[in-house]
């Protein structure tokens, strides 16, 4: 609903500062137009990035991975540069089939997935329900994979719906993240601090509103209890990156799914957050090249 008032963000204004968008090309797959990066060559590792973020999210890493792997870094759906695409294409499962058929678009099957908070439970999801997906090693940074509570569980539910049914809603947030130091203080209270770039470029996409509108529009149609129930099925390898100072996904979520997935091994790094992958990128990159040769 109200879609029509939010177009995307335009590729146009953003290309000639937008990291690694030498590497950037637009791809239909699903009923979606995705905006995806793909460098390196090898095996296929498929990077996806978390709720209001965007592909800029692994710009510290990409060059790292991009030795060892042929690695495939979209634009979820309704976000940045990616469309919304069809009716529930925003949902889990919506964003899960999306992703099953850009990588048949590509020719290509992932043999390691990468998410970060909900772009692991993506990842989850695919390893359940897609054969293609069923082998793949999982990594998840700060995953999302069991209900979220406070605040998160707030935005994830009837509060996102009433936002997303209200036109003015992704309209206000945006003019709010376009003032001086939102934004960073925003980030701040995920548990993380970035450096400038870092900050520019989440102002950049939270500060338009076709951008936060998908966001919203997300938000009230994802549920992870489904997720969570069938969590126990997963039998791919299973790595967790988790921030000691995530204060969106808290660390105990963390133990509470390797409890679930006997097969999971966890390393905490002190000091980082939500966006531990943001701050550190050169220690989670040689720490996902560590597991990845380790399976």
């Amino acid at each position: 609903m109200f879609d029509r008032f939010y177009p995307g963000m335009s590729w146009a204004d953003h290309r000639n500062t937008w990291p690694h968008a030498q590497h950037s090309r637009f791809v239909q797959a699903g009923g979606i137009q995705w905006h995806v990066q793909q460098l390196g060559q090898g095996p296929c590792m498929l990077l996806l990035h978390g709720a209001g973020s965007g592909n800029f999210s692994w710009r510290g890493l990409l060059p790292s991975l991009a030795q060892h792997f042929t690695v495939v870094a979209p634009d979820l759906p309704g976000h940045a540069f990616t469309s919304r695409g069809p009716e529930g294409a925003l949902t889990l499962p919506g964003m899960a089939e999306g992703l099953r058929a850009l990588m048949l678009q590509l020719q290509l099957t992932p043999q390691v997935i990468v998410g970060h908070s909900a772009g692991a439970a993506i990842a989850a999801h695919m390893a359940l329900h897609f054969d293609r997906a069923s082998r793949s090693t999982l990594i998840g940074l700060n995953p999302a994979w069991l209900p979220l509570p406070g605040v998160a569980s707030w935005l994830f539910g009837p509060a996102a719906k009433l936002a997303a049914l209200n036109p003015l809603s992704a309209w206000v947030t945006a003019k709010m993240a376009a003032k001086p130091g939102a934004v960073a203080e925003w980030i701040a209270r995920t548990g993380s601090t970035l450096d400038e770039q870092g900050v520019n470029l989440y102002t950049r996409v939270l500060s338009d509103s076709g951008h936060v509108h998908g966001v919203l529009s997300m938000m009230a149609a994802w549920r992870l209890k489904p997720l969570a129930a069938r969590l126990h099925e997963i039998s791919n390898p299973v790595f967790m990156h988790i921030g000691a100072q995530d204060q969106t996904v808290p660390p105990a979520l963390a133990d509470a799914a390797c409890a679930r997935l006997p097969q999971a091994r966890q390393q905490v790094q002190a000091g980082l957050g939500h966006l531990a992958h943001e701050q550190d990128p050169a220690g989670t990159a040689q720490q996902i090249l560590k597991w990845c040769a380790a399976r």
